[in-house]
């Protein structure tokens, strides 16, 4: 019977993640010569090539995303088994860090789904803005962050989904016709709103910042209360608000990337199973269908 090291795969979900062959080995702690000569063995043992080389960063190869979602899977699933049959029954911990933007809608799928399989584990969420959560992660304060990238663009970690900003107003009320928009947004060093007030200038749209705060959550409460028009990542949208397109006014946003990180010298079987966990929340991420409010599978 043919089977895969464990070993080898633990170092290639590093490479995927870290995005080059040099990070990747100071995160697992190994030489660069033994990370090439692991990726090596395991295109051998599967017979295909998992890596395109791109100067000295690597990318995956059709195969090496079909892989990685089975490398993932295997990890994880070791990890679960080991914990299984552990006499430790002490309750652990893992500390996750994400902006509020995300947590509404990601924490209940992520938390309930980690907890079927390791309900001993304690759980510990931080709601802070990328930026703070990538300085949290990096100090080891953090085991693992989900962090919009764009806030980011030195950042060295796995985009694991990607999705439109939209413009969001209340699904019960029409504050969007004001001839001066109401804006909840960013504080002034956000992206979002560089981007949002950008586009609304160019197209001579008159409009005012009505609420600034850090905390999405504050923004969107200012939304379902009728108050004002906001910009939040497609994950973020709920039943209740209406998105704005260009036929009432508001012009198209770019797409955001989220991004798992992670600490660079810890390998718990644990942080593992709880970034597996991350993906497939987002994987399986439902979202609200503009303007009725029913919910559709996202792409």
């Amino acid at each position: 019977m043919q089977t895969l090291d464990l070993d080898q795969l633990r170092t290639f979900i590093a490479i995927a993640t870290h995005g080059n062959f040099t990070r990747a080995a100071d995160a697992v702690n190994k030489t660069q010569s033994a990370v090439s000569m692991q990726m090596r063995r395991l295109e051998d043992r599967i017979g295909k090539s998992i890596f395109i080389r791109d100067g000295r960063n690597s990318r995956l190869s059709q195969d090496g995303e079909r892989l990685l979602e089975y490398a993932q899977r295997l990890l994880a699933l070791n990890a679960e088994t080991f914990a299984a049959f552990s006499e430790d029954h002490t309750p652990h911990k893992v500390c996750l860090g994400l902006p509020d933007d995300y947590a509404l809608r990601l924490l209940p799928c992520i938390l309930a789904s980690f907890a079927s399989t390791h309900p001993l584990v304690e759980i510990e969420v931080t709601c802070e803005p990328s930026s703070h959560i990538s300085k949290l992660v990096e100090s080891g304060e953090l085991d693992l962050g989900i962090v919009t990238r764009d806030d980011i663009p030195e950042l060295a970690g796995r985009i694991i989904r990607r999705e439109p900003l939209l413009w969001v107003t209340s699904a019960q009320h029409r504050i969007h016709t004001s001839d001066i928009i109401p804006l909840a947004l960013g504080t002034p060093n956000c992206s979002w709103r560089r981007v949002g007030t950008n586009l609304l200038d160019n197209l001579g749209r008159p409009y005012r910042i009505a609420y600034s705060s850090s905390s999405a959550a504050a923004a969107s409460g200012a939304v379902l209360a009728g108050m004002a028009v906001s910009i939040l990542p497609e994950s973020a949208v709920v039943p209740e608000m209406r998105v704005l397109r260009e036929r009432d006014g508001f012009p198209n946003l770019p797409h955001c990337d989220i991004s798992l990180i992670r600490q660079k010298h810890t390998h718990e079987p644990l942080h593992d199973t709880l970034a597996a966990h991350i993906i497939c929340a987002l994987d399986n991420m439902h979202i609200a269908e503009p303007e009725s409010g029913r919910l559709i599978a996202a792409e």
